[in-house]
């Protein structure tokens, strides 16, 4: 089994690597570590290794021996679902969506972050003055993207779209202008809703019970 692994990681697996080892915050995956996750193939075999998600590059890593390598996307439509913990993960486009909520209808969310440039630190807590969005391309040049932790000149500024699937459709709602748009012939329910209920949308809960709703109502 092992050694089918390696073989499904040399086939899977794109060049971009890193050798950090140190176990910082994951600042740019959507887990707090690697962890071991259960990788089902569309043929019906599994595999089990340590996972995690990084939003900045939208790419599965693995860890192996003290590298991060990632899964090319070439290569994503052999994956049927990564099971880490009790979460599920599905390919879609090239890359992978947490499925959350499911029944005649399924709802996934689609984690990216953005990499700002903040500027070095200057001392007593400030730092100088920046706004710049890093070019993702660059960065990745040397492989830092998949190490556990960035420079501090730089902070990730996370974001989610959630993404709804029925009758084999994926429709993507990055913001609640979107999914009032897609809802607009349950206008009155949409507003009704969010008059009764506090919707966030950074708060998945929140926004699957607001998409259950309108998918029902």
């Amino acid at each position: 089994m092992k050694h089918l692994f390696c073989l499904l990681l040399s086939s899977l697996i794109s060049l971009s690597s890193s050798a950090q080892k140190e176990q910082e915050k994951l600042t740019h995956y959507i887990l707090p570590e690697f962890t071991l996750g259960t990788i089902l193939m569309n043929d019906e075999s599994s595999y089990e290794a340590m996972v995690n998600y990084n939003a900045l590059t939208e790419e599965l890593i693995f860890e192996n021996n003290g590298e991060k390598l990632a899964i090319d996307r070439s290569e994503i439509h052999r994956i049927d679902t990564v099971f880490i913990n009790t979460r599920r993960f599905i390919p879609l486009k090239g890359r992978f969506l947490e499925l959350v909520s499911w029944s005649s209808f399924e709802i996934f969310v689609e984690y990216t972050c953005a990499l700002k440039e903040v500027g070095k630190s200057i001392g007593y807590g400030q730092r100088s003055k920046t706004t710049s969005v890093k070019n993702v391309t660059s960065y990745n040049a040397d492989g830092r993207l998949y190490n556990l932790k960035l420079p501090d000149t730089f902070e990730i500024d996370p974001s989610v779209c959630y993404w709804l699937k029925r009758n084999n459709e994926y429709i993507q709602f990055c913001n609640l202008r979107d999914l009032r748009k897609f809802y607009k012939k349950k206008i009155d329910l949409f507003k009704d809703y969010k008059k009764s209920q506090n919707v966030e949308y950074e708060n998945q809960e929140s926004m699957i019970k607001l998409i259950t709703y309108l998918e029902k109502g």
